[in-house]
């Protein structure tokens, strides 16, 4: 049988997870809670949108199939998640542009110390 790097599977190793670091845990577990109260000024429907957004630019499979499902169970149709998947992709893409900036500055800088050099 091939291994696969996620499978669903998995969350069956939440709760040892949770076990052996409780204080961590308890801490991820308050914050995850507060980003999906259902009671905040962002409506239920937009804040999984964000979090599948999110989701995808973080690549985490298992919070790609709850948060599509949450989005869904809250309202969202097939077009917005479209939408999201193509707001998502040209986020990352102008991340890369902009670390791409950095690149070329850090590249002139080391051009630069070089030809400061004896």
């Amino acid at each position: 049988m091939a291994s696969r790097y996620q499978d669903p599977s998995d969350l069956q190793y939440a709760p040892a997870l949770l076990q052996q670091a409780p204080v961590e845990g308890r801490a991820f577990l308050g914050l995850k809670a507060a980003a999906e109260r259902v009671d905040g000024r962002i409506p239920e429907k937009y804040r999984e949108l964000i979090s599948v957004a999110v989701a995808l630019s973080t690549q985490c499979a298992y919070c790609i199939e709850v948060h599509t499902r949450n989005a869904s169970q809250a309202g969202a149709s097939r077009e917005e998640i479209a939408e999201v998947v193509f707001i998502a992709a040209a986020l990352k893409a102008g991340a890369a542009v902009g670390h791409g900036l950095l690149a070329l500055r850090l590249f002139d800088a080391v051009g630069q110390a070089q030809a400061a050099q004896p």
